[in-house]
């Protein structure tokens, strides 16, 4: 890769600035001194130094953020708060965007990354990777309903849902429920209760694979992934 390239990746600015930079004469590579940003480099091999300090390149950056209400989950948007928009620009440099999408006024575990190949499995329904929900419920959940979203209903548009983990944490008015999907339709998880005549009065996303939210983490902070929390990624992806 362009030596260049490299340090823009890295967040040391633009390709004029990096240019600049170098004519200081302050980079240099295996302990040589570059000044050409055409200049070949594998940054997993070689050692980069600025002005004497190591510079640790990484091609992918996976966070986990913790979704708060009122913002979307988008890379930029005109009008409304984006979930990049939350990330410190240290963090922006790497192109990241959301896997998959919480709606607007849902929070909770959203990944958020440039990786395109792990975003495309986890999402892939051939991949079967599950995410659960907590909600609270304007109605009574029954085991009826446990029974129906077992089997699969019938949304407003006449799609009928893949088999959903549906358990009941206390009944009533207002129920609290814990809810497994294995797909990703649009608003979903409202439409499932829609269709047994219930409404969703609170959302919130738990987990994504293996991947739990961070229950340290407040809406709207966020975090890298542990490599241990990588690989629980990396083993769902590949496990089906």
């Amino acid at each position: 890769m362009r030596l260049d390239k490299v340090l823009a990746n890295m967040g040391f600015g633009s390709r004029t600035d990096v240019k600049k930079l170098m004519k200081k004469g302050v980079v240099q590579v295996d302990g040589t001194t570059v000044k050409d940003g055409k200049t070949q480099v594998n940054p997993d091999q070689q050692e980069i130094l600025i002005n004497g300090e190591l510079v640790e390149y990484k091609e992918y950056i996976y966070l986990m953020m913790n979704k708060p209400k009122g913002v979307i989950s988008a890379t930029e948007d005109h009008v409304e708060t984006t979930v990049v928009d939350l990330l410190e620009m240290e963090d922006q440099i790497f192109d990241p965007f959301p896997v998959g999408r919480l709606d607007k006024d849902t929070e909770g575990l959203l990944l958020i990354t440039n990786d395109g190949k792990l975003s495309h499995e986890l999402l892939s329904p051939k991949k079967k990777v599950g995410k659960k929900y907590w909600a609270k419920i304007d109605g009574n959940v029954s085991e009826e309903d446990v029974q129906a979203f077992a089997n699969g209903v019938e949304l407003d548009d006449g799609y009928i849902t893949k088999p959903a983990e549906l358990k009941v944490l206390s009944a009533g008015g207002v129920s609290e429920i814990e809810l497994t999907i294995m797909e990703g339709k649009f608003h979903q998880v409202k439409r499932m209760f829609l269709s047994t005549g219930k409404k969703v009065l609170e959302l919130k996303r738990l987990q994504m694979g293996r991947l739990h939210l961070d229950a340290d983490l407040e809406p709207g902070e966020y975090r890298e992934l542990t490599d241990e929390e990588l690989s629980l990624l990396g083993r769902q992806a590949d496990s089906n």
